[in-house]
This record gives C-alpha cells, structure tokens and sequence, in this order.
C-alpha cells in the first residue's frame, strides 16, 4: 500500500460496490446489461478501482461524463465498453475511435465535424441522446431523431450504438412527470422498431427508475448514485427492492487537544465562546479538502461511538470539536461511517445542509486519500 501521511483518509469498500451491483442484476435476473456510471472520479469514490469492483460485480459497461474520463480507464487497462454520457468536442472523435469508447450525439453538424478526425480503418460508436423532457442535451423531437439516424448510416466510420434518455423525476414519489418522459421515450422506440432499425443498447433508466420500475429499463440500466449504497432521494427507502451498501466512510485522527477556560474564543472570528472549561480537539480536514464551512452548523463526528459537535468555523485544513474529556492525540474521528454502533451517514449530512447525496462525497477534493478495503458484508 502506498504511504500515506495525511492523517485523515477516505475508506471505499469495494465489496459492497459489487454487492450493491449485483443486487440490481439479481434483480433485473440477469437480463439487462449494467452501465457502472463513474464519472467525476466515481462520484468521489475513486473512478479506477470503483470501475474494477463494478466489472467483478455485473457491470459490463462503464460510462462517464467525459472523453478524459474515459480515457483515463483505458490508460489503466480497463478494456470494458465505455460511453461518454455527455457532449464532447468534435474533435475528440479520432480518439475515442482509437480507444473504442462511444460518445453520445444529437447534433447533425458534430457528426459532420467528427467524422473529419476519425482516421481510416477506425469507426465511432454512437449514442444517441434523446431529450424527453430533462431539457439539458438531446434532440427534442423524433424527427429530428431520425434525421440524426440517417446523418449516421451515410458515413461508414459512424456506428449506431445505442438510443437513450435521462429522466428528471424518477427519484421522487409523484410520478406524473416520470410517466410523460418514459411515454416519449417508449413512443421513439415504437416508431424506430416499426423502421426495423436495429439499436444494440436502449437505456433510459438512471438509479431510481432501474431500481423502483424494472419493466420498463429495455436492455441496460446505468447505476449511478445508488452503486455507491446512497439513496437517490432520502424519501425513497421504502420504495427500493433491496438494501444498499453504503461505500465511503470518512475518518481523521485528533491532531491536538487543549483545554481552554470558560470565556476562551475558538478559530476565526471568535463565532464559538467556551462557557465553561472545556476541551477541545482539533482535526485535521477542512475546506480546502471539500469539507465545507456549512457542516460546522449542526455538524458533529464520532469519537469512541458517542457524537461531538464541530465548533467555531471550519478552516481550510483544520476543524475544531468540544471533547467530553481529555482524550489522546491520534485517536480516530469519524465524520462519515461507523463507531461503536453510531453512524453518520451520508444522507443525513446532505439533509443537514439541504443539499443531494451526490454532492457530499464529490465535493471531497483528491487532497484526501483513498484506501480501498473488501469487507465481509451482512
């Protein structure tokens, strides 16, 4: 294992990505592929060896936001298909094409333009995005669709691999929204069967709706959030078919501890006043790791399975809690995870700041290591 000296480090258990990957194909019977989504470094969790422990739990095929990000498995040797879920720069084409990854496409000028940069003897492999109703990418109409279709069977170096959409609702209880995406979506396929076009890869379905209505997914599914064992929305738990294996703890060691007089002011602007003889221990991790200022309000860890409250304001790199007692220096903090029965979850630190579960471990920035651990999960 590489050195670490940082006193304070993510934990990503491997083994429950792949038990939470296998989870969906048990589900799905084995019936439909997985597309392992690790863009944005795995959601924070490390792209590589997330991706890795996907494959070795189902996944088949692995996506990302972007051409760099996909370019970064393969340079580890990750061989699985890839496809870039957002637009790239025509001029990536040639690359991608080389390295057999698919990009996704709704402009007709892009594939005018892209296919300048595909050298001979290579083909891209194209996904079309079709825009049902997220209102971010995609062609928003079916002939429009059709006219992208056609732009690609004239040109023997574009290959049609796969139709899809995102949903914008799929992870909330009303489903008024949801059911007018997925009806667009289902009436694009309808038509293109009806041409007997052949598309190798249908996908619509993101975390929720693989999980929450199997039935309609066609034939892939792209597990995101909910690979890493968090909940679409903290609302849903009871909607989902199977438990989640949550991956990512967040641990620190106290760096020092003082005790300080009832008056004595804590960190910059004076904001926490002792009322009475407290000790206090400071930790190392702060905002420029990606724990921001706002988790000191209401903010705690665990120390020895029992909470302690951040106070003061959280600085760049360092933090302060109030202590019950003296305690040593060195001894672990949790600030996601378990202790002793107490745990933190990444959930509640999202409803906390009123914020999404995406966000949390995302925003914790590469300053703070990764060390990747195969537990034996119940």
């Amino acid at each position: 294992m590489e050195q670490l000296y940082r006193e304070t480090w993510i934990e990503v258990d491997k083994e429950a990505i792949k038990q939470n990957v296998a989870s969906l194909d048990r589900l799905h019977h084995g019936e439909r592929q997985i597309m392992a989504v690790v863009k944005a470094n795995g959601y924070g969790h490390g792209a590589i060896e997330v991706a890795k422990a996907a494959l070795d739990g189902g996944a088949t095929v692995l996506g990302t936001a972007l051409l760099e990000e996909a370019i970064e498995l393969r340079e580890d040797g990750i061989v699985a298909p890839i496809v870039v879920l957002g637009r790239t720069d025509a001029s990536g084409a040639g690359v991608a094409a080389k390295l057999d990854i698919a990009l996704a496409t709704f402009q007709r000028e892009w594939l005018v333009s892209a296919k300048e940069h595909i050298e001979p003897g290579h083909s891209l492999k194209l996904h079309v995005k079709y825009d049902t109703g997220m209102g971010r990418i995609g062609v928003r109409s079916i002939e429009e669709v059709q006219e992208v279709l056609t732009a690609i069977d004239e040109e023997s170096c574009l290959e049609l691999e796969g139709l899809f959409t995102h949903f914008a609702t799929a992870d909330e209880l009303d489903l008024t929204y949801y059911k007018e995406q997925q009806h667009r979506f289902d009436e694009l396929v309808n038509v293109l069967k009806s041409e007997n076009r052949q598309i190798p890869l249908i996908h619509c379905a993101n975390s929720a709706a693989s999980m929450r209505f199997k039935d309609a997914c066609y034939n892939m599914v792209r597990f995101g959030i909910s690979m890493y064992g968090l909940l679409p929305a903290t609302d849903l738990e009871a909607e989902l078919p199977f438990s989640l294996a949550p991956a990512l703890s967040l641990y620190s060691h106290l760096s020092h501890v003082k005790h300080v007089n009832s008056g004595s002011k804590i960190s910059y602007g004076g904001t926490y006043t002792a009322t009475q003889d407290e000790w206090i221990g400071t930790v190392p991790i702060g905002y420029g790791d990606g724990w921001i200022r706002s988790n000191a309000n209401g903010g705690e860890v665990i120390i020895d399975g029992v909470r302690l409250p951040i106070i003061g304001r959280i600085c760049m790199d360092q933090m302060m809690v109030r202590l019950p007692k003296e305690m040593p220096v060195g001894k672990r903090v949790t600030l996601i995870g378990e202790d002793n029965k107490e745990r933190i979850t990444i959930e509640e630190i999202a409803d906390r700041l009123g914020t999404i579960t995406y966000e949390i471990p995302c925003l914790i920035t590469n300053r703070v290591p990764r060390r990747y651990v195969q537990k034996t999960l119940s």
